[in-house]
């Protein structure tokens, strides 16, 4: 097997695998994985100091597959001689901080099965003299480098590499035009004296971080939150709703009628996205609140508005700021404007070439998933392609979050040591079997 990328979700593969050929005694699966980025990286440019995790320490890579995995946050703590100090704290949520060094702790027991830098630009399909397809052909590119490609052979591939960023609609990345994603890692090279003014797009949990971000360390600065809504939403943490992300929803999601589905999303995007804990809400109306009592108001709320166009205007940028009470658009000048719209699904298809033409599609488009995150394809294809990630449609809200990621990996790897065992022929067999929706039969 090849993991392409090497994020937080296989590296739960990782430990996944090793548990499984290890105390479990299961199948050793023959595995490395790629990585683009120099080393592991998860949301570096958001690593804000007091930032926190919005799910528990629980929710770990390992934790909901195997409570007494030695690759746990809570091992992670004893490791570093902090689990006493940390359960005086009583806190379930971590720092953004210390889980990003809980993933590099975990990371370097894995690292002789990862090359960095590599980045891989397309999967061919490899045909025997029957036309079938057992082994898939990877070709990798250094990173940086626009002409050297090598090649890897693989029977199994699981693709998660990660969220793509989203800018708004109109407007791109510049030298005063920056994503979220990027916000932290820019940020420490501003010339922060010439900074007067911020603007920060978005409604949700990183767009709140960042404009307390700008307003506490930059002291000089004006910062306009431009938010469509009235105001932040509360993110709905509550117990009930929070069902949504255990591992057995992700079984009701799956099998529910696309109607269920849509009302899925529609009742619990709240729990996660476009929304705000309540305590940083708080933060920053206090902010504002001790600005007019001073009679110099740094934050504003530019509410009921939407970005409509950014460009360069005299060495600043003017931004376009369209009220979506009148309709009327203002522009604002500003230093640096931060756009913290989100991100949109990893797609593979660009990735698979042509093998995507052997890759099943449901009546809207989407690649067609069984339940164990392989995707579903036509007979002559007896490789596996499984997706960490891009599976919303099918699995549900947590496909690309850390709640359910530990049963997910357990799962694929559960899933790889099942074909891998199974004799050629019945392989065969049941990669031709098909259901009336045309979804492959495991």
């Amino acid at each position: 097997m090849v993991g392409i990328g090497f994020g937080p979700s296989n590296l739960s593969l990782a430990t996944a695998l090793d548990e499984l050929g290890g105390e479990s005694g299961g199948p050793a699966i023959d595995a490395v994985f790629l990585e683009k980025q120099p080393a592991l990286g998860w949301h570096r440019g958001m690593l804000l100091p007091g930032a926190k995790m919005q799910i528990s320490f629980l929710k770990d890579l390992v934790t909901f597959r195997n409570p007494a995995s030695p690759y746990s946050f809570v091992s992670y703590l004893h490791a570093k001689g902090r689990l006493a100090a940390y359960a005086n704290r009583n806190e379930f949520f971590p720092s953004r901080r210390e889980f990003h060094d809980y993933l590099e702790w975990v990371e370097a027991r894995f690292t002789k099965y990862v090359t960095y830098d590599s980045e891989v630009v397309s999967v061919q399909p490899l045909r025997d003299d029957r036309g079938r397809v057992d082994q898939l052909r990877l070709h990798v590119r250094e990173t940086g480098s626009a002409d050297t490609t090598r090649v890897v052979q693989a029977r199994n591939i699981v693709v998660s590499t990660g969220l793509v960023a989203r800018m708004p609609d109109g407007i791109g990345h510049g030298p005063g035009v920056w994503h979220s994603s990027e916000y932290l890692t820019r940020f420490q090279t501003l010339d922060a004296a010439r900074v007067r003014s911020v603007a920060v797009v978005g409604a949700g949990q990183s767009a709140a971080e960042i404009a307390r971000h700008v307003y506490d360390n930059l002291p000089d600065a004006d910062v306009y939150a431009i938010l469509s809504p009235l105001g932040y939403t509360v993110a709905d943490n509550t117990p009930l709703a929070n069902q949504v992300f255990d591992p057995v929803a992700v079984d009701d999601f799956y099998f529910s009628s696309d109607r269920a589905k849509d009302a899925v999303w529609h009742y619990h995007r709240n729990t996660n996205y476009s929304v705000v804990d309540d305590e940083l809400i708080r933060d920053l109306y206090e902010r504002q609140y001790a600005d007019e009592l001073g009679r110099s108001t740094r934050l504003r709320f530019l509410n009921l508005s939407r970005a409509q166009s950014a460009e360069s205007f005299h060495g600043r940028t003017r931004v376009a700021v369209q009220s979506l009470r009148s309709g009327e658009v203002d522009h604002l000048d500003v230093d640096l404007l931060v756009c913290a719209t989100g991100y949109d699904p990893m797609d593979p298809a660009a990735m698979l070439g042509d093998l995507a033409g052997l890759c099943l599609r449901d009546e809207r488009g989407r690649l067609r998933l069984d339940r164990d995150y392989r995707v579903a394809t036509s007979p002559e294809l007896g490789c596996g392609i499984y997706l960490q990630g891009g599976s919303e449609h099918t699995h549900g809200l947590s496909s690309s979050l850390l709640s359910n990621i530990a049963v997910r990996s357990g799962e694929i790897a559960n899933s790889l040591a099942r074909y891998c065992a199974r004799p050629a022929a019945e392989a065969d067999t049941a990669a031709g079997r098909t259901d009336l929706t045309g979804v492959k039969v495991i």
